[in-house]
């Protein structure tokens, strides 16, 4: 192994990976006090360069060990670890010898590292023998593998990051860059100072990433393949074949033009099936089509979709017709979701997938089973995400074990889910915290490494493999996901198969099943890390795949124009736009849109625990048009409710001009957990894309109605709770307390009923009761230290929040208690508002003096006064709009 590849860097901290996206950023991290840990951005990693997002640099405030899973549990009994090694191998095994492999499955994570993902692999594919392996990525990016599989015959990602900074246009589908990927979005903006690096926006919702684009394309949802459609026929008309590349090197141009040409013969048909001005898309075709280096980078926009792979291949199509792919800045580039979702499709995540990117043909069959030595290697797919849980439901699937991840609030039809999962014979899940959805439905609980307990590795978005290293102790009897799947297999009489002294040596047969019998004929070898000693293993700095025995890490693939089909030639595939699968009626008459909010991870079992990452935004908002809330009388800030065919939601109305009218958005992360009613999948059907098996989140007909508010408040306690009387809640993390909004449709409550809602905090009380107001005030109290309080009034109460909070983040003896049931100090104090910067916790009314008071006049302004989106830059869009809006309330002054 070449010295490159082993070497650590200087620097202060634990060398590892952030957790959160497919960016892959490297961080710097030790333990710290109570639980918490000190992060920074790793300048040496070239992924990222130093720099972190407002999640990234609140991971330590997400490392305390409480609410975490700290012992096996079976049927609600403590067990040690023997026990629940041998209950678990035990009844998989009797199950597998009534019913056969098939009515096993597993269900995996893009949070899981790689040698996870590649024992949880072996062990069912290799020995237990069936394909009913799938993962939450089938949620995110499944429709990129079915579209890479199909151009280049393997799922490989053409680009690599430095392909953003080398472009002179970087067109972005369905990808709220600034938001979801920070950093990259960062190092995007960092070029288009440097170099003029134009940028093109297409998405529905005008986006924090549409704010910093030359031009945003609003395009109606599901019409992406007619605009590339369209773009290809520009092309090629435009005289931009390069002839060269296509006759060497692709086959299918004329079948991809005819189907391009049947559905959007002209630019006006375009305009018609995108609900675009002709003139926008052709201002749009003419920077394509006058910029060679153009990259184009996609996400869940694309991916989310009953037609995302067509969309997918619709995208390069336009890159392969004119050889813009394999060179520097240029290509098309899927930027992935999850922090190791690249990683497990290395290993065969993916339920039609075996290992090392090779498929259920005969001879990687048998290349597999010789290689694991294994006695009965699946032969053929097996049960994708959605189709697995309705075998779950349906009792096709008598047993499902579930790691690191949450389909009881993630998959569609959520409440089909539940009800599947109660009915199922057998749940086991490995999991790091003690409460979640799914985990409410497990017979078997076993407890989990969480982010920087964990030994191992992750692959982002650009193919680069880097090392996830331990810097916590584990808490309690918790282990890693892989050590827990060998003591499994070994339990089910693999011993020798399943035998590894640590997550090194499984890397080292993932690394050497990768270089099988391969020679270049796969696109997937890290052959030349298949020796790595134990310490190569603890050094490996971050290093791109391929990199085969004898050989160079890579950079972008495809320059010599030969791609992993059998001709060797990249394939433009026929692909036309289809009607959506759902009609709009007059009970739904709008789309419903869902997706990632800036601060917000998955289900926010990690994000929920840090109150910087909570304030930007503590509830779930609905976005409308204002055109479509005025149609139906709803207020900005108000309750409303969300209606779908299979479920129901409430979150505040947020009215934004940025929205499309007919369409509203509504983010993923709430589960019932931290909300009353509002889990996005149980909004969502299960409508999947035919060649993926990708659901369709992005289009769901809805209804948004009214929530009739009688009265609400707020209830702030050190502990969390979840009042299921009450109509609506939210509980969201602050300083010491938990914050819970509430709200009812009916009387105010007596003071009897907060005792049956809350339960009781504390042996000592003071309240407040005036009817007549419609006030209802109390405070319980535990030896002179307050435990808890609630507000509660029929016309809403001037409360100063930052102030209650202050009272439990001190930890100090309660203040005067007629002052505390007032709910504000005696003297005024300085209000910080909404947090707008998360990363340095500014807030909106702070900011919104600061801009008055010193009259900043920019961005760059605000960042030297306040800090304010001066590291990640997210908040960026948030500052340049309170900017305007200060200087329109002058100018009306």
């Amino acid at each position: 192994m070449s010295n490159p590849v082993i070497q650590l860097g200087a620097g202060h901290g634990r060398r590892t990976t952030c957790p959160y996206c497919g960016t892959g950023c490297g961080v710097l991290a030790e333990a710290g006090p109570g639980g918490l840990s000190v992060v920074r951005g790793d300048p040496e990693h070239p992924a990222n360069r130093g720099r972190l997002c407002s999640k990234g640099s609140a991971l330590g405030e997400t490392t305390r060990p409480d609410g975490r899973l700290l012992h096996p549990v079976i049927d609600g009994h403590r067990v040690g670890w023997e026990d629940a090694i041998g209950a678990v191998a035990q009844r998989l095994s009797a199950i597998i010898d009534r019913h056969g492999p098939d009515s096993v499955a597993f269900y995996l994570s893009g949070q899981l590292l790689t040698e996870d993902y590649y024992v949880a692999n072996k062990l069912m594919k290799g020995f237990i023998g069936s394909a009913n392996v799938d993962t939450n990525s089938r949620l995110c990016m499944a429709s990129t593998v079915a579209g890479h599989k199909r151009a280049f015959g393997a799922d490989t990602v053409p680009g690599v990051y430095e392909d953003l900074e080398l472009a002179d246009l970087v067109v972005l589908v369905g990808s709220n860059l600034a938001w979801c990927h920070p950093v990259l979005h960062q190092r995007l903006l960092a070029a288009r100072a440097a170099r003029g690096t134009r940028v093109v926006v297409i998405d529905p919702r005008r986006t924090a990433t549409a704010e910093d684009a030359d031009l945003h394309l609003p395009l109606g949802p599901g019409s992406d393949i007619a605009l590339f459609n369209g773009l290809l026929l520009r092309l090629a008309r435009g005289g931009l074949t390069d002839r060269g590349f296509v006759d060497t090197h692709t086959t299918g141009l004329e079948g991809a033009l005819a189907s391009a040409m049947a559905e959007v013969p002209d630019v006006a048909a375009v305009a018609d099936a995108c609900d675009l001005p002709v003139e926008a898309i052709e201002r749009f075709y003419g920077l394509f089509a006058g910029t060679e280096r153009v990259v184009t980078v996609f996400s869940q926009g694309v991916n989310q979709s009953a037609q995302g792979t067509d969309t997918v291949n619709a995208i390069i199509n336009t890159h392969l017709l004119t050889g813009r792919i394999g060179r520097p800045g240029m290509g098309p580039f899927s930027v992935t979701g999850q922090p190791n979702a690249m990683g497990g499709r290395e290993v065969g995540g993916l339920a039609n997938q075996l290992a090392a990117h090779m498929g259920f043909d005969a001879a990687s069959i048998d290349r597999v089973r010789r290689f694991w030595n294994a006695p009965r290697v699946a032969e053929t797919e097996g049960l994708k995400a959605v189709d697995l849980f309705d075998a779950v439901g349906d009792g096709r699937v008598k047993a499902v074990w579930i790691m690191a991840t949450n389909p009881a609030v993630s998959l569609p039809d959520a409440e089909r889910v539940r009800a599947a999962l109660g009915r199922c014979e057998l749940v086991i899940a490995s999991e790091t915290e003690a409460d979640t959805d799914t985990l409410r439905h497990a017979h078997i609980r076993l407890p989990a490494l969480a982010w920087g307990e964990k030994d191992g590795t992750v692959t982002n978005s650009d193919r680069t493999i880097s090392r996830q290293r331990p810097f916590l102790a584990p808490p309690g009897e918790a282990r890693a996901d892989w050590w827990i799947l060998s003591a499994v297999g070994r339990a089910m009489g693999w011993s020798d198969a399943f035998a590894y002294a640590g997550p090194a040596a499984v890397f080292r047969e993932h690394a050497a099943l990768s270089a099988f019998e391969n020679g270049g004929s796969r696109d997937f070898d890290i052959g030349a890390l298949t020796t790595a000693t134990d310490d190569a293993y603890e050094a490996l700095a971050p290093v791109r795949w391929p990199f085969p025995a004898g050989g160079v890490p890579a950079g972008r693939l495809f320059a010599d124009g030969r791609f992993f089909t059998p001709d060797g030639r990249g394939r433009l595939v026929p692909v036309t736009g289809r009607p959506m699968a759902r009609g709009l009626t007059d009970a739904f008459p709008l789309r419903l849109n869902t997706g990632r909010l800036r601060d917000q991870w998955h289900t926010m079992t990690r994000t929920g625990r840090s109150p910087r990452l909570s304030a930007h935004a503590p509830e779930p908002a609905v976005a409308l048009h204002p055109a479509d809330a005025a149609a139906r009388g709803l207020k900005d800030g108000a309750l409303a409710s969300i209606a779908t065919a299979t479920g129901t939601a409430i979150a505040r109305v947020r009215i934004e001009d940025g929205q499309r009218r007919g369409e509203v958005f509504l983010p993923m992360h709430w589960t019932d957990r931290f909300t009353a009613s509002c889990v996005v999948g149980a909004l969502i059907d299960g409508i999947t894309d035919p060649f993926s098996g990708q659901p369709d989140s992005k289009r769901m007909p809805a209804e948004v109605t009214a929530f009739p508010t009688a009265w609400s408040g707020l209830l702030v306690s050190r502990a969390a709770v979840e009042p299921a009387a009450v109509p609506y809640w939210c509980r969201h993390a602050a300083a010491g307390c938990h914050m819970h909004e509430l709200a009812g449709d009916g009387a105010l409550p007596g003071l009897d009923d907060l005792d049956a809602w809350f339960g009781g905090f504390g042996a000592e009380t003071v309240e407040y009761l005036d009817l007549a107001r419609g006030v209802l005030r109390r405070a319980w109290f535990r030896d002179g230290r307050v435990e808890a309080c609630v507000f509660l009034a029929a016309e809403g109460a001037r409360l100063d929040r930052g102030w209650l909070v202050s009272l439990f983040a001190a930890d100090a003896e309660a203040p005067s208690r007629l002052a505390l049931l007032s709910g504000r100090p005696a003297v005024a104090r300085p209000d910080e508002g909404r947090t707008v910067c998360a990363c340095f916790g500014v807030g909106v009314t702070r900011i919104a003096a600061a801009i008055r008071d010193q009259e900043l006049a920019s961005v760059e302004a605000i960042g030297a006064a306040l800090k304010a989106g001066t590291n990640c830059g997210s908040c960026i869009p948030e500052l340049k709009a309170l900017l305007a809006e200060t200087r329109r309330c002058d100018a009306v002054a």
